[in-house]
């Protein structure tokens, strides 16, 4: 059996695409997911399954999700070591004094190569920073996220990616649930 995070964008927020987290998981316990948890009402839910591929298991979530919903929710399905790996290697750790409310991580749906940063043209967006490591992309707001263009969908429309982001409390915790 494994344990699965699915990381679900855009479902709850400012009254788009909405669904109650007990119909959600449900319908992931319908289709023969077990253990289904979900954190916040923001799309974060773990399941445990015998299928071991995340890109199969992100592809029946977000195929069960429109067929109960309605919804198109791109879907997002990461380990316990990409979790583990925001803490480890996160750059602005490295700094003193770090306001962790200002962090950020976009997890990408594919692996990135270091020399995509240019592709986003971080230098428009000073003094915001954003470090691309493997799927995911660190990201310091110098006010908060609320006051940046530097945000999911500009990501996705340079890199050609589906993104979710998700604040550095929430992948706190949701490293925390994964550890049980």
């Amino acid at each position: 059996m494994t344990t699965h995070l699915a990381l679900l964008r855009g479902i709850n927020v400012s009254g788009h695409n909405m669904m109650k987290m007990e119909a959600l998981k449900t319908m992931l316990e319908n289709i023969g997911f077990t253990n289904v948890r979900t954190y916040l009402q923001s799309g974060n839910v773990f399941v445990d399954t015998d299928e071991e591929s995340a890109s199969k298991v992100g592809f029946m979530i977000k195929q069960e999700i429109f067929k109960v919903f309605g919804h198109e929710v791109p879907t997002i399905v990461i380990a316990k070591e990409d979790l583990e790996l925001c803490f480890k290697n996160n750059p602005y750790f490295k700094e003193k004094d770090i306001d962790t409310k200002k962090l950020y991580v976009a997890f990408v749906s594919t692996t990135l190569k270091k020399e995509n940063i240019n592709d986003l043209k971080i230098s428009q967006f000073k003094p915001d920073e954003a470090s691309i490591d493997g799927n995911r992309i660190f990201i310091k707001y110098d006010i908060g996220a609320g006051k940046t263009r530097l945000e999911g969908k500009y990501i996705e429309k340079k890199l050609n990616v589906i993104v979710t982001m998700r604040n550095w409390n929430t992948v706190t915790n949701l490293l925390e649930l994964y550890n049980g």
